[in-house]
Order: structure tokens, then sequence, then C-alpha cells
């Protein structure tokens, strides 16, 4: 690692990162509130669970956040009959040395797309939990750390269940974010068009802005992100409505406290901040901790969504005076 990429500050990281949205737009147009979301949870160490339509661009973010970063990119198609060593890897018998060796699976990977995880069964799913929390795989007896960065970016297609199994509260906890795409607007739309018909070929082709070091200096850099007291206060009291919600059955757990805390820091980054305001946490509240909530069996039928639950606890808790800012 050289030392520029040793010492990167967070002025770089708000520039590298301004420089992957703009490589990754090239790509995926008119999305970039979505591209930014995926970018913090990114830099935030965290995984994305994309809960959206066939069709809306989640396999090429995956894939352009892979290409941009100089990362390694791998995808998994799950389905009914997937196995748990279909993605974790299992040992192989070498005739030629008459001994097992292991052959790693698609786990071991820097971006990994777990395309239509929730057509997997609970076992298979579950194959992915210790890879997410711990950045380890275990098999036969034996743990294997998976290389930093890891990120899996796995998508589920909201309006099908017939042949799905939904995933469990745990397994959605392990979710830094879950987030939406959406259908472009309608000038967006055309401008896919446009630069389809520019190019000559169905795929954008995407260069490297930040290699696999790079990105991992611009993680630790958000480290150096200053939360004061009563922000952290603030994210602490919002976490705790979400617990006392009359609507809720389960609220959000420490990990989403901690989640809300790590995304409200990358967003003060790429604002060019080193310190974290309230609107930072209330940016990226819903995608934190809407989906940590368990609402009641009730309120399934009234068509409520857990972003509207999220939305009132924000109208109700308080927000702490602005401090004077650090120099």
């Amino acid at each position: 690692m050289s030392d520029a990429v040793e010492t990167i500050g967070l002025e770089g990281v708000a520039s590298r990162a301004h420089q992957i949205l703009d490589e990754i737009e090239r790509a995926v147009v008119g999305k970039r509130e979505a591209l930014e979301l995926a970018l913090a949870a990114l830099l935030a160490d965290g995984h994305v669970l994309l809960d959206d339509l066939p069709g809306l661009a989640k396999t090429l973010i995956a894939r352009s956040f892979a290409t941009v970063t100089g990362t390694r990119f791998t995808r998994i198609q799950f389905t009914p009959d997937l196995m748990p060593s279909d993605v974790t890897g299992a040992s192989i018998f070498n005739q030629r040395t008459g001994d097992f060796e292991f052959r790693p699976g698609p786990v071991f990977t820097h971006v990994l797309l777990a395309d239509e995880i929730n057509r997997a069964p609970p076992k298979t799913q579950a194959a992915l939990l210790e890879a997410m929390q711990e950045r380890q795989v275990t098999t036969e007896e034996r743990t294997r750390p998976l290389e930093r960065p890891f990120l899996v970016l796995a998508t589920q297609n909201p309006i099908e269940y017939e042949g799905t199994y939904p995933l469990p509260e745990a397994q959605l906890d392990r979710f830094l974010i879950r987030m939406r795409v959406g259908y472009p607007s309608a000038d967006a739309e055309w401008q896919i068009l446009e630069r389809r018909l520019g190019r000559t070929e169905d795929e954008a082709q995407l260069t490297a802005v930040v290699g696999r070091e790079e990105l991992l200096a611009m993680q630790r850099a958000i480290e150096n992100v200053h939360v004061a007291e009563s922000v952290g206060r603030y994210i602490v009291a919002l976490v705790a409505a979400t617990r006392t919600s009359p609507s809720v059955e389960v609220g959000a757990s420490p990990r989403g406290t901690l989640a809300l805390m790590k995304l409200a820091r990358v967003g003060a980054a790429l604002d060019g901040r080193d310190f974290v305001v309230p609107d930072d946490v209330k940016a990226v509240a819903a995608s934190a901790l809407a989906h940590r909530l368990v609402l009641r069996p009730e309120l399934w039928v009234q068509r409520v969504q857990a972003e509207e639950i999220v939305a009132e606890c924000l109208q109700a808790v308080p927000v702490p005076p602005a401090e004077p800012e650090r120099s």
C-alpha cells in the first residue's frame, strides 16, 4: 500500500466517493440516491438487501461497484435445490495426492451478489450468516477467513411468494440496509435508451476508480468522523422508539443502533464533514431500521409499511440542538 493510500483523509474519501458514483452512473442512470446508499453500506463495511422488482438494475449495480472499486465479483443464483456447500465450498478428493482438498465456494470474494436469496431453503440461507457477521467460513471443523472488503448484496422480489422462503429476522438483522431502486423517471429512461444507441453494445464499459487497498483505507478513514454524545443519544432514542411503538411487535436491535451510527458517519464524510449532525441520521434511518422491525399482524392486512413506523419515530423523538462545529 502506498503512503498516499495509508494517509487518506476524509476530504479524500469524499472526493473518491463522488468519483466512484460518477463512474457507476455511466451504467446506472438516474439512481444517484440509491447508489449513494449502496456506497455508504460498502464504506461502512455492511451488507445490502435489495428488495425490488426484476429488471431494475440490481445485478448491474453490484457488478458496477465491483468493477469501479477494483474488487472481485461473484454471483450466486439462489434456487430451491442450492446446497450450503454450493455457497461455502467443499472438500474434494484429489486422486493425484490421495487426499481431500478444499475448493472455495463463491462466498470467497469481495462483492457477492446473492440473487433471489429467498428462493433457497433456510439451511442454505444460513450458510451466509457466519460469512456476513464474522467474515469467515467454518467447514469441516476448520475456519477460513474471508478477504476484506466483503459485501453481500442480496436481492429478492417483493411480490413473488410462491416457492420462496422468507428471510428470518436473525438474517435480516445482518443486513446493514434494505433499499429499493424503483423505476426510473421518463427522462432517465430515455437517457438509458440514448446511451445504449450511442455505444452500440449492451454493457457500458466501466473502469476502476480505486483499488482494493484504497477502498479499505476509505473504510478506515470513516472511523475519524466524530459523533457527539447528543447525536449518539438521539440515535439511541430513535431505536428505542421503535421498540415502544404500539404498531411494533419486535423493535430494532442494538445492531440496528450501530448500523444507524455507521451510516450516519459515512453520510457526514460524503458531505465533506468530520462530524455527524441529526440530518445525517434522519437520511438513513428508514434504510437502516425498517427491515429490522416486526409489525403487529393486524397491520399486515392494512398494508402498513415499516418505513411509515420509522417516520413516526422520527417525528416523535426530539432533535438535539446544534453543537458548535469542530475545528
